[in-house]
């Protein structure tokens, strides 16, 4: 089953269940991807939408989320919070696992070995490798934090 059947499946649920934080987010989703469709259909590069495209738009909406929460809890607004939290919980479960944070650190340590890293002059070459290896375990506003750490030593 597709990522996009999955998502109109999980709608389909919510709908039955009558819930409404789930019914609000899954429109949310399914119009965005519609968004992603027609800007894929029409452009010089026209090509049909795929489980990958759906998943960089889930990256960069669970992206959008995280920073609203971080807004909403320096502010006070628990009201917001929880349905920012809601919509990023509903967006991650469709994500791959993220590595935690000793996880992704072992990984950029092993990395910067393997090729043989020694300065920050280095670091796009290893985020490149990175990217090549864990595209989708992987947090990269995090691994670069800790890559400038490792590689200042």
């Amino acid at each position: 089953m597709s990522l996009r059947e999955t998502i109109e499946s999980e709608y389909k649920n919510a709908l039955k269940s009558k819930d409404k934080t789930k019914i609000s987010t899954y429109r949310l989703i399914l119009s965005s991807i519609k968004d992603l469709d027609i800007s894929n259909r029409s452009g010089p590069n026209k090509k049909v939408t795929d489980d990958e495209d759906i998943k960089k738009l889930f990256k960069k909406m669970v992206k959008q989320r995280a920073e609203s929460i971080e807004i909403y809890k320096k502010n006070n607004r628990n009201d917001l919070l929880e349905v920012e939290q809601n919509e990023y919980n509903i967006l991650t479960s469709f994500l791959p696992k993220q590595l935690s944070e000793e996880e992704t650190k072992k990984i950029c340590e092993e990395t910067i070995s393997k090729l043989g890293a020694s300065s920050i002059k280095d670091m796009g070459k290893v985020m490149g490798e990175l990217k090549k290896q864990h595209a989708d375990e992987i947090d990269f506003a995090k691994a670069g934090v800790l890559l400038k750490q490792l590689l200042n030593k």
